[in-house]
């Protein structure tokens, strides 16, 4: 047997049957996953692979580092606005940039209602269908759906007739052979649990989430201009407030449009406390016994944290940043996103060319030099692969490290490291929560027995919107009370002009993104950009292995994982999609001889 045990203690055997699953769907990006399953059909051994190449920093090289956050935030159609705000945050700590109190809450607000967008979006639109059979729904007693309903929220829409009209709708649907996004399912898998009245209810939440997540999004509109690419500023923000104004999407704020944007923060809290979270937990209850997937959370986990170079007071800030290793809860590293020998990223097993691949680079001294070629025993053509060589190259995803280890990312990386801490607001969602899921369940789990897995990384992501959506309402009760009090800033213009910077300069930002740490790093060069280096979530948690074998995050989560039926593969997209992948952050295009593509000329 071809056995491996890596440094974080996964023992990959890549004997066995061998399962390819290309591309993984309902994710933003490619990606293609390959499993070995042993004879009882339990995951041995995963490869994790990013298929296109990302070329924005190779874009960016020459330009003007005010205008890097436009090109950055198209690096993806969702977390755009994270991408921006991480962008203008490392060109203002490189030039030493404050920006006003009000700039500073407006962009949180922003950021949290990416954040609530990009939560809600993934359980029911990407995530849910992992867990809900929307054709069992159809078996569903009305009456008993509603019973459920009450039982876990109260929710308003809860009658007998809602989900009698909701399962109606839903047999039309069927019946007309247009089943769309419920067409590609494995419908008769026995991994799926749920009771046919549980899975009317999630399906009935899946249609209201779809009406529901266009309305959060329209205060990007009111702050940045548009959506889902809003307008950020290097040294603040674009929008101007005139609080007697008239407001509208690109105009002036004023006192219409912060109430407007009030009312919409207050829904986003009002639909994740009656409808996300109980969902989340209400269906886990059903899968109680699916403790899986866990992977790295259960060992290394990171987080930079809020941005902390504003010295703004914030009582809001509840999710602190740092590095846990090897499951030990009782000692939280500090993370230092500047110190060279922190965050590393390694190109053994990616795509990529370093003059000494043995080696990590810290993104200031990145290198993006693609350097496309298959492994001596991959199986197949390079345009019909059937098997990667993980012992060579394999991945368009570099593999970050943290001090040389392995991390994950991510709202259950935040908070883990949160409970650890023992911050109070966190720790009483948590437990609050799982109190809950064990009254439903008849189980007596604790938080780090429930947290490191699949279902915990899931319910992670609905406490943070829940975060987000109450700590928004007080960010912007602050920019309220700041505009009381005679303060209408929004921008800070005094280091406008490249004529005032110094010669070289290097600075980097951070971001608690939707999908975990986020950050970017930028060298600056007679005004215009020397280095641009962008370490995005789904590249810590996607990555291959490291020079020493060290897996990522995603290989990890599939370990150990059981399998109704391997050619059906519910468990391998269950684990992946509770990640929220973001393969388009990770990786972009080149075609498959490794030739260039497109040639930009910086002018």
């Amino acid at each position: 047997m071809a056995v491996l045990e890596t440094p974080t203690g996964f023992k990959m055997d890549n004997s066995g049957k061998r399962v390819v699953v290309d591309p993984v769907t309902r994710i933003e990006g490619h990606m293609r996953v390959e499993v070995n399953v042993d004879s009882n059909n339990v995951i041995r051994n995963a490869v994790s692979t990013g298929t296109m190449w990302r070329g924005l920093e190779v874009i960016l090289k020459g330009r003007d580092p005010r205008d890097a956050w436009a090109f950055v935030e198209r690096i993806c159609g969702v977390c755009t606005g994270c991408h921006a705000l991480t962008s203008v945050r490392a060109v203002e700590d490189a030039l030493g940039i404050k920006v006003p109190k009000n700039a500073y809450f407006i962009r949180e607000i922003m950021a949290k209602v990416l954040q609530i967008h990009d939560h809600i979006v993934h359980f029911y639109h990407l995530h849910a269908l992992d867990w809900v059979n929307p054709v069992n729904a159809l078996k569903a007693d009305p009456k008993a759906a509603s019973a459920l309903q009450q039982a876990i929220s109260n929710h308003p829409k809860s009658s007998p007739g809602y989900f009698r009209d909701v399962q109606n709708r839903l047999k039309k649907f069927v019946e007309s052979g247009q089943l769309g996004p419920f067409k590609n399912g494995y419908w008769t898998n026995p991994a799926y649990k749920l009771p046919p009245e549980a899975d009317l209810m999630a399906v009935a939440h899946y249609l209201e989430a779809l009406d529901y997540q266009k309305d959060i999004v329209k205060v990007h509109t009111i702050f940045g201009g548009k959506n889902p690419h809003p307008n950020y500023l290097v040294g603040g923000v674009p929008c101007a407030i005139n609080i007697d104004g008239v407001g509208a999407a690109g105009a002036p704020v004023n006192w219409a449009s912060l109430m407007f944007v009030k009312q919409r923060l207050q829904e986003a809290l009002e639909f994740t406390n009656q409808v996300y979270l109980p969902d989340v937990i209400g269906i886990a209850s059903f899968y109680k016994g699916w403790l899986h997937g866990g992977g790295l959370s259960g060992l290394n986990v990171m987080d930079y944290g809020d941005y902390e170079s504003v010295p703004y007071d914030k009582k809001t800030q509840r999710l602190p940043g740092g590095v846990i290793l090897n499951g030990n809860w009782d000692e939280v590293f500090d993370i230092d996103p500047r110190d060279p020998n922190q965050v590393q990223e390694f190109v053994g097993h990616s795509w990529y060319k370093y003059p000494d691949e043995t080696k990590g680079l810290h993104p200031w001294d990145g290198i993006t030099e693609p350097n496309y070629q298959l492994g001596p025993k991959t199986k197949g053509t390079k345009t019909n692969i059937q098997e990667l060589d993980e012992s060579a190259k394999y991945s368009w995803i570099k593999s970050p490290r943290w001090r040389g280890h392995a991390c994950e990312v991510g709202p259950l990386a935040r908070y883990i490291i949160a409970y650890a801490k023992k911050v109070p607001y966190v720790t009483n969602q948590v437990n609050e929560s799982l109190a809950f899921f064990n009254k439903l369940a008849g189980t007596n789990l604790t938080a780090k027995q429930a947290l490191p897995t699949t279902i915990g990384r899931t319910l992670a992501r609905a406490l943070e919107c829940q975060y987000c959506a109450q700590q928004a309402l007080d960010d912007l009760d602050t920019i309220i009370a700041n505009i009381k009090a005679g303060d209408t800033s929004t921008a800070n213009m005094e280091k406008w002009d490249p004529a005032t910077w110094p010669k070289e300069a290097k600075g980097v930002g951070n971001v608690a993104a939707p999908r975990g740490g986020l950050g970017h790093w930028i060298k600056i060069k007679d005004g215009k950009i020397e280095n641009y280096q962008c370490v995005v979530p789904t590249t810590w948690n996607g990555s291959p292995r490291d020079p020493k074998g060290g897996i990522g995050a995603f290989e990890a989560s599939l370990m150990n994982t059981p399998m109704e039926r391997p050619d059906e593969p519910v468990e391998i997209l269950r684990t992946l999609h509770s990640f929220d992948p973001c393969l388009a952050c990770s990786t972009h295009v080149m075609s498959d001889k490794g030739e260039e593509m497109a040639k930009v000329t910086v002018r």
